[in-house]
């Protein structure tokens, strides 16, 4: 029996000849060269060195050869596997150092820039006075006093001397709040000023008493040009021994002094409020042409349509009565009051033509005032 003829093969590969896989490897290499990112690069590294790509498939054909050619084909197709991984190695490195240099052109950080592009707002100036003008009394020993803005009639307007037929009792003037049941007749209302406050304040503190109360005040008003149904009051209480109209005039004055400069004064109007006896208006000389308006063609003032003098609000000395309503002795304690809208006084401090502008809500109007304090 003769040996085996090992010269001998019965099976002839296609893939597996050297043109072949020269072929199939020059292709790839360039396929990896031709990539021009990262993305593309994963494309051909799937397409060409992959389980499904030419060489792999090469290389699953070696089974077929006989003991003899296998090792000479595993070799070269080794060989071409390894020269496509260089390529891709290669290629990958020159890629991400091309990413790496785009991406700190591109997505580079100005740190001169400011850390935040976004704007960072305003305090409402409304909000902003408010907080000025307690300051000047808290200056004077005062505290800031608060109450509710639901209140009762009682605290509205009883103890504050309005007769149960007082016009500023009519609907047309107040919000009255309903009852549980729908009726009308709850006995509470949106406040109509913040003398409510000094009301609790003379019922929770023995005199002597030195409040401010800032406040949202709710009434019956169209808005427009010049009147919201929604405003914010500021109104001031003192009551003590011995205090008389010149201690309210000092007080008016350094007022006015604080809030629009020094030099300007007040005068005094005789007037009616139920809780205070006497009462006035109070005046202050106009802001703008310090009354140099006045009988003065060559110098008009639009603020004041030069009469000299702008009108703030009321005030007076706190009647006995509701001294009484609030258990304190008026042939003991004497007190001044007075009060005035922080929007009217706004918009004469800033020039402010339109008392929309201030209670819409525009981002427009609040940012120019910016962050004063």
């Amino acid at each position: 029996m003769s040996a085996p003829n090992k010269s001998y093969d019965p099976v002839e590969v296609e893939a597996l000849k050297p043109e072949q896989i020269e072929r199939m490897r020059d292709e790839a290499v360039a396929a990896v060269a031709a990539a021009s990112d990262l993305d593309e690069l994963r494309e051909v590294k799937a397409a060409h060195a992959g389980d499904r790509s030419p060489l792999a498939l090469a290389n699953r054909e070696i089974a077929a050869l006989p003991p003899h050619a296998k090792a000479d084909a595993g070799k070269r197709v080794g060989q071409a596997r390894g020269a496509v991984n260089k390529a891709l190695a290669a290629r990958q490195g020159e890629l991400e150092a091309e990413r790496d240099a785009r991406v700190l052109v591109e997505e580079a950080v100005d740190v001169t820039l400011s850390y935040d592009r976004r704007p960072a707002g305003a305090r409402h100036p409304m909000t902003t006075f408010a907080d000025r003008i307690a300051d000047v009394f808290t200056a004077l020993g005062y505290r800031v006093a608060e109450g509710p803005e639901v209140e009762t009639e009682w605290f509205n307007f009883d103890a504050l001397n309005f007769p149960p037929d007082h016009p500023a009792r009519e609907m047309q003037d107040t919000f009255f709040v309903r009852g549980a049941d729908g009726g009308e007749d709850s006995g509470l209302v949106l406040r109509t000023h913040t003398s409510p406050v000094q009301i609790r304040s003379m019922i929770d503190s023995e005199p002597p008493l030195y409040v401010v109360c800032p406040g949202r005040v709710y009434r019956t008003d169209e808005l427009d040009a010049t009147h919201t149904p929604v405003f914010t009051q500021v109104e001031l209480l003192a009551v003590d021994e011995g205090l008389t109209m010149a201690d309210l005039k000092g007080t008016l004055d350094h007022m006015v002094g604080a809030l629009f400069g020094e030099g300007m004064r007040t005068r005094l109007r005789p007037n009616f409020f139920p809780f205070t006896e006497p009462s006035a208006e109070m005046d202050m000389v106009c802001y703008v042409c310090r009354g140099e308006s006045v009988g003065n063609p060559d110098r008009p003032c639009r603020t004041c349509s030069s009469e000299g003098w702008i009108e703030l609000g009321g005030c007076g000395m706190v009647n006995p009565r509701v001294l009484t309503a609030c258990g304190i002795d008026p042939d003991k304690y004497s007190g001044f009051a007075f009060g005035f809208g922080i929007e009217r006084m706004l918009m004469f401090r800033h020039n402010i033509e339109d008392m929309r502008d201030i209670v819409e809500g525009d981002v427009r109007f609040t940012l120019p005032f910016g962050m004063e304090i």
